[in-house]
């Protein structure tokens, strides 16, 4: 092993300039020497040592005056702060990288020797600073000014100059570039440390690789054959000039930089490129044939040459393609005309898209099986044009993308347009301009969409149903929230006013206009599906049974009520009182579209699995279900308005007359349910909403349940018992913990789950209870329940939300028990069920 040291230049000592340090010896000389002095002046009679005293006195006051002036303009310094540690000194001489040390208004303290030749100071006693160093060359100037400014400031500061200097041998000059650094040092002086390095070997070599780097663009960008790279996500990263020049851009143009495959790639080709068969690990080449599309519109024949690299994981990195010219005179050899055609017929024959070509007249040419058959009875080829294929309605835009294509535009937009003689059937056209010289000037495909128009339409009443209704949901949430406060709390000062108060129906006035509003809330729960559901395994003949006297009443004299009910209907399981809301709901709309006076028909039936496939509706999967079938003869409804009619808020009555929420309602509980609701209407001849609902086929367990309206007997909410309640919502916190400790126990409060598990440890896990809310930041309710089940298996939990159960308990490992209560809840609601689950 080779110990290297670079010992420093002979005579080039570093530059430092201290202040002399002082002696002891000469401290303990000036006071032996006054101490003498003021012995022969005691010995002197007192006449005599006068004068000899105020003259010492006027010397000591001149020199005493001198260094004051010596001092202010700096002739004279006390101390100052230089480099002592022989280690340090030693390791900055040593550095190839200048530093140099300078205080207040930029004099030099300390240069090691690496910054003298750096700035060619030949002594010690030439050491410049970097500001007079550098000064003298224009290029520099600014920078060096910048720098002078930053140290000033006492800032730090960078900056890389660039300085002509001789040639050592005198021949010409010679480039040189420094970076330059400048910042304080530390201590809270003014004392500014300067950094110079020398880099031009680095600049020479970047010099260098950009000038390879050039040269291999330029022969790329010069080459014969077109060149792109593009990421994963069509975004092209390189274009050579000879693919630019072949599409008709500018390469110097910035509008290049924002190329993509799909703007340059002909129709669907781009996902050619995009769907390579991933390969992980490995890299693919294929080779694809399709069109691209100039600047102008204009189509131009290529072959593509597609590599691309996959990842570990099957992920594409960043493609690179050449582009082979296949235009007629580019030179490609053709492949063999027999492979093309047979090729071409498989193809041609076997697709399942309508295909055929017309000329510039728009009459049919060739077509293949797939056309002949959507198109059926045209009669020979020829006989007709395009145009006869479909509706008068939408021939105008069929004409106006032919014009296009026989322009030769190759970004034609498809047409979707009525199939002629079929009402309903839809057909989407792509046409593909074409110049053969047969006569044939464009290709059509047509695809018919009648099934996928009718699933978008679906789907974007869903799509607009579930975003409408998560927000709701989150709405509701948060408003319960402040709804359990505001319930709770009236609850707490009910129960310390007498009815005789001249405050108890304020605080009544209070409940109930809180209790209204938790009745929107649940609409809004409904509407988004996460409301909390009581699910019975019910008949639905006897529910509606029960319910027509209270119809009869809600309808009045003027609407006739029938009830049509087949025998042995199937059992359902759905929530009794939401299933009532869904029936009162409909029957009032009904009523309301009768003014006056019609007759309201509520008919059940089952739907066995042959039927449910011929109902014609992909959205219902074919089972067996209970209908559920409410038929009025009102005033009906207009297609446009039967589209919004589960759309929350949409409402046709008078301002002042309904929210909006009603069927937004009705459909988001039967939707939870899992059942499916359809509306039919016409103006003038009634609306009928069909309701079907799953068949529930009863377990052993399960008992038919009807509603029990008996009133619950008073009886004692007190208890015993630690309960530890965990709640974010300060003010369903505080409600909680004082009517919990109101009815006799000792309550623990936590506003997140990890100061729950804390309180815990803290009290050795005895707590008999936890009550914790589901949404909470940090730590939600099922993990708080899963790390409290480590501590104590046994401890029992509820578990209260504003959202419904089913939303929450996916997150829990299956055979967890708990109790759930909804919110918003009062204060015998929330000690009834503490007491019940502290009982089982």
């Amino acid at each position: 092993m080779t110990d290297t040291r670079m010992e420093p230049v002979a005579g080039e000592a570093s530059a430092d300039r201290p202040q002399k340090d002082g002696s002891i010896g000469l401290v303990v000389l000036l006071a032996a020497a006054l101490i003498a002095i003021a012995v022969a002046l005691a010995l002197m009679g007192r006449e005599e040592a006068r004068p000899l005293i105020l003259g010492l006195l006027a010397f000591l006051a001149v020199v005493g005056v001198f260094s004051l002036f010596a001092a202010a303009v700096g002739v004279l310094r006390f101390s100052e702060r230089t480099p002592r540690d022989l280690l340090s000194k030693g390791l900055l001489e040593e550095l190839n990288e200048g530093l140099l040390v300078t205080a207040r208004g930029g004099r030099v303290i300390y240069a090691n020797p690496a910054y003298r030749r750096l700035t060619e100071a030949e002594r010690p006693e030439d050491v410049r600073g970097v500001e007079r160093a550098f000064a003298g060359d224009a290029e520099a100037s600014e920078a060096i000014y910048r720098l002078s400014q930053a140290a000033a400031a006492g800032r730090r500061a960078e900056e890389e100059i660039r300085i002509e200097r001789k040639a050592r041998d005198g021949a010409g000059r010679i480039a040189t570039w420094y970076r330059i650094r400048v910042q304080p040092l530390a201590g809270g002086r003014r004392e500014m440390l300067w950094q110079v390095a020398d880099i031009t070997q680095d600049r020479i070599r970047q010099e260098d690789v950009f000038r390879e780097l050039q040269r291999a663009i330029d022969n790329l960008d010069h080459a014969p054959a077109g060149f792109l790279s593009a990421d994963p996500d069509g975004r092209i990263r390189y274009l050579n000039a000879t693919l630019a020049g072949w599409l008709g851009y500018d390469i110097a143009e910035a509008e290049t930089s924002t190329l993509t495959l799909d703007r340059i790639i002909s129709g669907d080709g781009a996902a050619l490129i995009r769907n390579v068969e991933p390969a992980p690990g490995e890299v693919r080449t294929e080779t694809i044939d399709l069109d691209l599309v100039r600047r102008n519109g204009q189509s131009l024949p290529v072959r593509l040459l597609h590599r691309v690299a996959f990842d570990g994981e099957g992920r594409p990195g960043a493609s690179r393609t050449l582009v082979l010219n296949r235009s007629p005179g580019s030179g490609d050899v053709a492949e063999t005309l027999r492979a093309a055609e047979v090729r071409f017929a498989r193809f041609f024959n076997n697709t399942p898209l309508a295909i055929a070509t017309i000329d510039r007249d728009g009459r049919i040419e060739r077509t293949n099986a797939g056309f002949a058959r959507m198109f059926a009875g045209s009669g020979r080829p020829g006989a007709r044009t395009i145009l006869d294929c479909i509706g008068e309605r939408d021939r105008e835009a069929l004409s106006a993308a032919l014009e296009a294509a026989f322009a030769g535009r190759a970004d034609v937009k498809p047409v979707d347009a009525q199939v002629a003689g079929e009402s309903g059937r839809i057909a989407r056209f792509f046409i593909s301009p074409v110049e053969d010289g047969d006569g044939e000037a464009a290709i059509i495909y047509a695809l018919d969409i009648t099934e996928q128009r009718a699933l978008e339409g679906q789907f974007a009443q869903g799509q607009k149903m579930q975003a409408v209704g998560q927000l709701a949901g989150g709405i509701a949430h948060d408003f319960n929230n402040v709804l359990t406060a505001i319930i709770g709390f009236s609850d707490l000062l009910l129960a310390n006013h007498r009815p005789t108060d001249p405050s108890f129906n304020d605080i009544m006035n209070i409940k109930h206009n809180a209790n209204r509003a938790a009745g929107l809330v649940r609409q809004l729960l409904a509407f988004s599906r996460r409301q909390t559901l009581r699910p019975q395994v019910l008949r639905l003949g006897e529910v509606m049974s029960d319910l027509q006297v209270l119809l009869a009443r809600l309808l009045g004299a003027k609407v006739e009520l029938r009830l049509e009910q087949d025998r042995d209907l199937w059992f359902v399981k759905a929530d009794l009182n939401q299933l009532e809301q869904v029936v009162i709901n409909l029957a009032v709309n009904a009523r309301d579209a009768m003014p006056d006076g019609g007759r309201l028909t509520i008919a059940t039936r089952n739907v066995d699995r042959a039927q449910s496939e011929k109902l014609g509706d992909t959205t219902i999967a074919p089972g067996e279900y209970v209908l559920l079938e409410v038929t009025d003869t009102g005033t009906g409804m207009t297609p446009e308005v039967l589209e919004k009619i589960f759309d929350p808020f949409f409402t046709t009555k008078e301002v002042g007359k309904g929210t909006g929420l009603g069927l937004s309602t009705v459909y988001g509980i039967i939707k939870q349910t899992g059942g499916h609701i359809f509306a039919q209407s016409e103006p003038g001849k009634g609306t009928t909403f069909r309701i079907y609902l799953p068949r529930h086929e009863p377990m052993p367990e399960e008992a038919v349940q009807r509603r029990d309206a008996a009133p619950e007997a008073p009886r004692d909410l007190t208890g015993r018992g630690t309960i530890l309640l965990v709640e974010d919502e300060e003010s369903v916190r505080a409600f909680a913990a004082r009517a919990l400790a109101s009815r006799g126990y000792t309550v623990l409060e936590a506003d997140t789950g990890a100061a729950a598990l804390e309180l815990m440890d803290e009290h050795d896990g005895n707590v008999d209870l936890v009550v914790s809310d589901v949404v909470m930041p940090e730590m939600d309710g099922p993990t708080l329940l899963k790390e409290v089940r480590k501590r104590n298996p046994e401890l029992k939990i509820i578990f209260v939300s504003g959202y419904a159960e089913d939303a929450f308990r996916k997150n829990l490992e299956g055979g967890e028990k708990f109790t759930f209560l909804p919110k918003p809840f009062n204060l015998k609601e929330l000690a009834a069920t503490v007491k019940e689950v502290l009982a089982t």
